[in-house]
C-alpha cells in the first residue's frame, strides 16, 4: 500500500534528505515550506504554508501517514518558536492520525555526558537549547499518551553535500582546496557525526516499522564517531593533500556573542567539541538489520565533491 509522508522544513538540511529518501523508497511525498517557486514534480507535491498555524498544518497533513518534523528555526528564536511548532505538529498529527518522526540531537545531555550515549542515558540538559529540546521531546511524549505516535532518531552533527554553512562544510572543510582545515575542538576527542542521506534512509526504515513500536520511541543513529584527528585524516585522504589545521576562534565568538545572539548560542555549545561522545546504534541495528551505512570516506568525498580514494587512512597532524 502506498503511504504518504508530509516533510516539514523540506528546504532545510534534514528536510531535503528526508524528501529524497522517502521518494526513493516509493512513498508519496508532500514537501512543506513557507514558500515555493513551483508546484514540484509528479512524485513530490510542494505545499506552501505557515508551520506556526495549526490549521494550515492540519490541512497539509490530511490523509498523511507520517509527519517528519524537520523544522529547525534559528537558535536565537528557539524559545519562542519551538513550542509553537510543537503545538502545530501535534494538532496536525491528532487530526490526521499520522505518526510524527523527528531528527534528534545530543543537546539533551549534560556537559559531563558519558562517552557512549544510549536510549537510556539520562537527559539532564545544562544549556538553554538543551532544555528547550528536552521540553519539546517531553511534550511529544505526553502527546503519545493521547494517540500521537512519535519516533525520534538521534544523530550527531551533519555531513552533507549541500553547502549550508554547518560545522563540516562551513568550517572544517571550507578551505580544503587551499590546503587548510579548521577544527572546533581538541583533535584527540571523539565527536559524533551523521551522514544526512544515511540518517534519512534510516528514518524511512523506521517509518515502515512504526506500528510495532511503543507510542513514544527513540533510536540512536551511530553514524561516525571519530576523533578530530581521524576526521581530518580522512578529509586529507579524500582531498589528496595534507591540510594545515587551524583552531576555532572561540574567544572571538564569545565576544561577538555579547552583541550577536547567534554567536552567543553557538558559543554555548562549545562543550560538544571538548567532551568525547558517541551515539550507540545497537537498537537501530537490531530494528533495521539490513541497513548499510555509507563508508565515512565515501560520505566525505560526496560532501566535498571529490571521488573517494582507496588509499589507507592518514592521520592528520596539527600545524
Amino acid at each position: 500500500m502506498n503511504e504518504t509522508v508530509l516533510v516539514l522544513g523540506a528546504k532545510g538540511r534534514f528536510g531535503r534528505a528526508a524528501v529524497a529518501a522517502f521518494r526513493e523508497a516509493g512513498w508519496s511525498v508532500r514537501a512543506f515550506a513557507r514558500a515555493w517557486d513551483d508546484d514540484g514534480t509528479d512524485d513530490v507535491t510542494r505545499v506552501a504554508g505557515d508551520a506556526f498555524d495549526p490549521r494550515a498544518l492540519t490541512e497539509a497533513a490530511a490523509g498523511c501517514d507520517v509527519i517528519v518534523n524537520a523544522l529547525n528555526p534559528p537558535y536565537p528564536q528557539w524559545s519562542q518558536d519551538l513550542p509553537r511548532i510543537t503545538a502545530s505538529v501535534i494538532a496536525a498529527a491528532k487530526a490526521s492520525g499520522a505518526a510524527v518522526m523527528i531528527p534528534g540531537n545530543v543537546y539533551n545531555y549534560r556537559e559531563d555526558m558519558p562517552a557512549r550515549l544510549t536510549e537510556t542515558t539520562p537527559h539532564v540538559p545544562t544549556t538553554r537549547k538543551g532544555k528547550l529540546r528536552e521540553t519539546m521531546e517531553q511534550t511529544y511524549r505526553a502527546a503519545a499518551a493521547e494517540g500521537v505516535r512519535t519516533v525520534i532518531l538521534r544523530g550527531g552533527d551533519f555531513i552533507e553535500s549541500t553547502k549550508t554553512g554547518n560545522w563540516f562544510d562551513g568550517y572544517i572543510a571550507a578551505r580544503v582546496d587551499e590546503g587548510r582545515a579548521v577544527y572546533p575542538g581538541p583533535l584527540d576527542q571523539v565527536h559524533a557525526w551523521a551522514y544526512l542521506p544515511d540518517m534519512a534512509r534510516a528514518m524511512v526504515g523506521l517509518a515502515d516499522k512504526r506500528h510495532g513500536f511503543a507510542p513514544f520511541e527513540t533510536f540512536g543513529f551511530a553514524g561516525y564517531a571519530v576523533t578530530g584527528r581521524e576526521l581530518v585524516g580522512e578529509l586529507e585522504a579524500v582531498a589528496g593533500r595534507s591540510l594545515k589545521i587551524g583552531a576555532m576562534p572561540w574567544t572571538v565568538i564569545r565576544l561577538l556573542g555579547l552583541v550577536r545572539p547567534l554567536m552567543r548560542e553557538v558559543a554555548e555549545m562549545r562543550y560538544l567539541w571538548d567532551v568525547p561522545h558517541a551515539i550507540d546504534g545497537g537498537k537501530l541495528a537490531t530494528t533495521l538489520p539490513d541497513f548499510r551505512p555509507t563508508p565515512m570516506r565515501a560520505a566525505i568525498a560526496e560532501a566535498i565533491g571529490k571521488p573517494a580514494p582507496k588509499a589507507p587512512l592518514r592521520l592528520a597532524t596539527a600545524a
